[in-house]
């Protein structure tokens, strides 16, 4: 007896179909199941994507963005900003950097003139350039009127903080500077560092890191680091290597070197002799000052001191106490340090990330006050300064 004739494809076919026919659950749960390994696959490919490649796709179909900076931005966020607008206008979206505040302090505007940063000031959440915002190191809205209904977009950061964007969030805590983690985002792309003797145009790569962008995030990790000294990680180390071959030695020369006032220097010795030490810690309150720019760098000069860890350096300005602190002490956050003083006064503000960290705090009528609305003396607050630096809050 001769064996079966084997079954051709097309009646194999047509008997699956019939038996799918009459078992529709059983089609049902096939289809869901290539459903949920379609949609997996997508969700694995998007995010195990490098950062770089998908904040770019994140901000490419829009039409403008409007990157926000913290208040009196530092040479860290206004690099951050500039490497930001230069990845939007690579794949052509307008970009306009914003910031809150002034730029005072003379390495700061340095930074803006050399590098011919192109950043426009607000006072106001309708001064915001565009629907989309991308806030970049900092990772909430502030310092400017309204500043709590914008709803940013993307967030680019590397300090401590609850805030997110609508459709990217990177915050990088262990990184030393947000210019390195922008620096990474051009890495993950393949973005070639222009040579300051060329324009990017002259450069065949499908993006670039302009020179002048590539000196900006330079400085920025510089700055925020100390000189890779401190609060940095071997991130900091890589992309400061990765932009190296880009960067302009006679702009960074110029930015780093700056003049420095005859006052700021004078606001400096002030707080150096007033200073108050109790072991490792310093407090040094140098009263009424006319530039704020000397708070933070007496707070540069005192940390320096042979025995001191942690500082905290403090001065008056048309009603605004104004508070800088640094700190090479494990065991002092200096940003969650200056938070824990002023969380109790009224309209106060503080922030920050391990070695470094400022505040405001404004008087009313001259004088401090609580939340519960009481009286607090200059000397209770130098002591509650020591206090938080202490452990003892």
């Amino acid at each position: 007896m001769g064996s079966a004739l084997p079954e051709s494809g097309l009646e194999t076919l047509d008997r699956l179909l019939s038996m799918a026919l009459a078992n529709p659950t059983v089609v049902a749960a096939v289809v869901a199941a290539a459903i949920g390994v379609a949609a997996g696959l997508y969700a694995l490919r998007r995010f195990t994507r490098p950062a770089g490649a998908r904040f770019l796709e994140s901000i490419a179909g829009l039409d403008e963005v409007a990157i926000l900076l913290h208040p009196n931005p530092d040479p860290d966020a206004m690099a951050t900003g500039m490497g930001v607008a230069s990845l939007a206008e690579q794949v052509d979206t307008d970009a306009v950097i914003q910031y809150p505040g002034q730029i005072r302090h003379q390495e700061n505007r340095a930074f803006r003139t050399v590098l011919d940063v192109d950043i426009e000031r607000i006072d106001h959440v309708s001064d915001v350039a565009a629907e989309h915002v991308v806030l970049v190191d900092h990772n909430e809205p502030r310092g400017f009127a309204g500043a709590d209904s914008v709803l940013p977009f993307a967030v680019v950061d590397h300090h401590p903080g609850e805030g997110a964007g609508e459709a990217f969030t990177d915050v990088r805590t262990d990184y030393g500077a947000a210019s390195s983690v922008v620096g990474e985002y051009f890495d993950d792309l393949g973005a070639e560092p222009v040579s300051p003797a060329k324009h990017e145009s002259e450069v065949d790569a499908d993006y670039t890191v302009p020179s002048r962008v590539a000196t900006g995030l330079l400085y920025g990790i510089l700055t925020d680091t100390n000189r890779l000294t401190s609060g940095c990680s071997a991130a900091d180390f890589a992309a400061a290597g990765y932009v190296y071959p880009g960067i302009d030695e006679d702009q960074l020369d110029r930015i780093a070197n700056p003049e420095v006032s005859t006052e700021v220097l004078e606001l400096k010795a002030r707080a150096i002799a007033g200073r108050d030490v109790r072991g490792p810690f310093a407090v040094s309150d140098i009263g009424r000052i006319s530039n704020v720019d000397a708070v933070p760098q007496a707070a540069d000069e005192l940390v320096q001191l042979e025995g001191v860890t942690a500082v905290v350096v403090l001065g008056e300005r048309n009603g605004t106490i104004h508070f800088s602190g640094r700190s090479r002490d494990d065991r002092v956050h200096m940003g969650e340090t200056l938070d824990a003083a002023l969380s109790t006064l009224r309209e106060a503000s503080a922030g920050g990330h391990a070695r470094m960290g400022g505040g405001q705090l404004s008087l009313r009528e001259g004088v401090i006050e609580t939340v519960a609305g009481e009286t607090v003396a200059r000397d209770d607050l130098r002591e509650r300064l020591f206090e938080v630096m202490e452990g003892d809050v």
